[in-house]
């Protein structure tokens, strides 16, 4: 039976140290954020002001504004390590994403190194460099892209990850709109060609959360982030089974479950995220792995912030 909450979540931006003091932490660590190229970054807003095809609905981002101030929110907030989340929509944009998503993680400490990649004859060349820099992990949006995990190109990418043991975060759910190669099918196919690939789903893998936790179940190294879950927005990525609940309690205690926001592209304040897991009354011991414990571990990131 878990522990009764102690630690209640914050009701606002404000009161987000208080959260992560009470639990006694230093801060928490995001594993779902995006900082892109500006450009880009301008034309995924205008994406979802749009609420185009593959957003589904209205979308108002609340932390439109510019990087630097954005950078400047998530260390008040005490967001102590956090991604650059960047990913390509179409071949020829990986490895120049890639590029910028280093620099940038070399002049924001708090960053970690990210990478992205896209079924393409350079992709093994780019992502073996960029494991060589110090990329310690790297996100791939199957629903956005389109493109199929199983691709020949891809095979020998997902290979060198695994053996390299470097993360990859994996929007494969078909929430908020299903689109190519999304659902556990695909990316089922690539785990059982690479069982010890380190794969984070994004969103739980809304909305088929049980077929990923059945693949969470088969591979240890099959990990979730929270990012949007149980929010009041979250029914448009699809509603949690109650019957998963003992899983999801237990993947978290295992280490197997981190925190995500999607910060900026969210249209709620960064508090709500925390104050939704919170609200699962899994207890403290559980908040504690999934906002620092976990992702810290993964992330090889305790020395440098303990």
């Amino acid at each position: 039976m878990a522990e009764s909450r102690s630690v209640r979540g914050p009701g606002s931006d404000a009161d987000v140290p208080d959260f992560w003091r009470a639990l006694g932490l230093p801060g928490v660590i995001d594993v779902h954020v995006h900082f892109m190229p500006p450009r880009l970054m301008s034309r995924v807003w205008e994406y979802f002001d749009s609420a185009g095809p593959l957003i589904g609905a209205d979308w108002p981002i609340h932390y439109k504004v510019p990087e630097e101030e954005r950078i400047t929110q998530l260390r008040a907030l005490g967001v102590r390590a956090f991604t650059s989340l960047a990913y390509p929509h179409k071949p020829g944009m990986a490895e120049s994403l890639n590029e910028w998503t280093a620099a940038f993680a070399a002049r924001v400490p708090e960053c970690v190194p990210t990478g992205t990649l896209y079924p393409e004859p350079e992709a093994l060349s780019y992502v073996r460099r960029a494991i060589d820099a110090g990329t310690r992990i790297f996100k791939v949006h199957l629903q956005v892209g389109g493109f199929d995990p199983r691709a020949s190109e891809l095979d020998e990418v997902w290979g060198l990850l695994a053996d390299a043991g470097v993360p990859v975060v994996v929007h494969a759910g078909s929430g908020p709109v299903a689109n190519g190669f999304t659902g556990p099918g695909p990316f089922g196919d690539v785990l059982r060609r690479h069982p010890r690939l380190p794969a984070i789903i994004a969103h739980l893998g809304a909305p088929e959360f049980e077929g990923f936790f059945d693949l969470a179940d088969r591979y240890d190294r099959v990990r979730f982030d929270t990012t949007m879950a149980f929010t009041d927005f979250f029914g448009g990525l699809g509603h949690f089974p109650a019957e998963l609940m003992p899983r999801l309690r237990d993947f978290g205690t295992a280490g197997r479950v981190l925190l995500g926001s999607d910060f900026p592209n969210i249209p709620y304040e960064y508090a709500h995220q925390l104050e939704a897991l919170a609200r699962l009354d899994f207890g403290d011991d559980w908040l504690r792995t999934v906002c620092w414990d976990a992702p810290a571990k993964l992330l090889h990131l305790t020395p440098v912030l303990s």
